[in-house]
């Protein structure tokens, strides 16, 4: 059943994430957090571009997925959990926690040395921040997060059930805590103890370099609790902060090309985790 299942992964995957995608949207139209400051057709054809393109070059790159790396990992034995006479929930339960702490670090590492940043900060340029602020990253910070989350899991000899549950939240989570919707200040309380709200997460996104370096998950809170880099609410308040960078406010940035070409533009020494820096 499960290698059936896993054999079924990219419908099973794409089937979620639109049906999350269009339950998000739906929450968007009938409760936004924050009135958007550019069309919202211009924006989301140029984001799902980025998103269409992403997909066919991962897919040509590599077929097989992560989910193919993990079965060649069970298969093998490779990697610690593979090693560890471990219940398989246990093992699962295990897996799931390293993987999103390795995105997590893999996030802040993106923040701290200046060429990965010039990758990711496309990623923040967006003007907006909605539902598809949450899938709108540069081809090649793609390709380098699968060459990360791929060591990941031959190390620790992720099972593959794992990493097809993980990619699924992953991105389903990352669909909801760029959502531009209200959630009630109680749920909100309840919910950042152990994942990722819209509210925690819409601070990342401020043009403020202090605050663009805090709250760097994804998924679960905890991280940035124990390493302090939580801040719980924007300094300019959700309605009037500034979403973006200072370096891309023109509309044009927004284009599909000029999205594609912002890693190659800018100062070179642009890093937001360097206190001064330009961003």
């Amino acid at each position: 059943m499960v290698q059936w299942s896993l054999s079924q992964e990219p419908i099973l995957r794409l089937s979620i994430l639109f049906g999350v995608l269009g339950i998000m949207s739906v929450w968007e139209m009938l409760a936004p957090r924050r009135a958007l400051s550019l069309s919202k057709a211009y924006r989301w054809s140029n984001n799902w571009g980025i998103v269409m393109l992403n997909t066919a070059i991962a897919r040509l790159l590599f077929p097989a997925g992560l989910i193919g790396l993990a079965l060649l990992v069970e298969s093998e034995g490779w990697g610690l959990l593979q090693f560890l006479n471990l219940p398989f929930w246990l093992g699962v339960f295990i897996a799931l926690v390293i993987l999103d702490f390795t995105v997590w670090a893999q996030h802040v590492l993106f923040h701290a040395v200046p060429l990965f940043w010039r990758l990711h900060r496309m990623h923040h340029a967006d003007l907006d921040f909605d539902v598809t602020t949450g899938l709108r990253f540069h081809p090649i910070e793609i390709l380098l997060s699968f060459a990360i989350k791929a060591g990941a899991i031959v190390l620790i000899g992720a099972p593959a059930i794992a990493v097809l549950v993980f990619e699924i939240i992953l991105s389903s989570l990352a669909l909801f805590n760029h959502l531009n919707a209200r959630l009630p200040a109680g749920i909100d309380r309840v919910l950042r103890w152990f994942i990722v709200t819209p509210d925690f997460h819409r601070v990342h996104h401020s043009w403020y370099p202090d605050e663009t370096n805090s709250n760097y998950g994804f998924n679960l809170s905890l991280w940035d609790r124990l390493f302090r880099t939580y801040r719980p609410q924007p300094r300019d308040g959700h309605e009037q902060m500034t979403i973006g960078l200072n370096l891309f406010r023109e509309p044009d940035w927004e284009r599909l090309d000029r999205m594609l070409i912002q890693p190659f533009v800018g100062p070179t020494h642009s890093a937001p985790i360097k206190e001064g820096s330009e961003t």
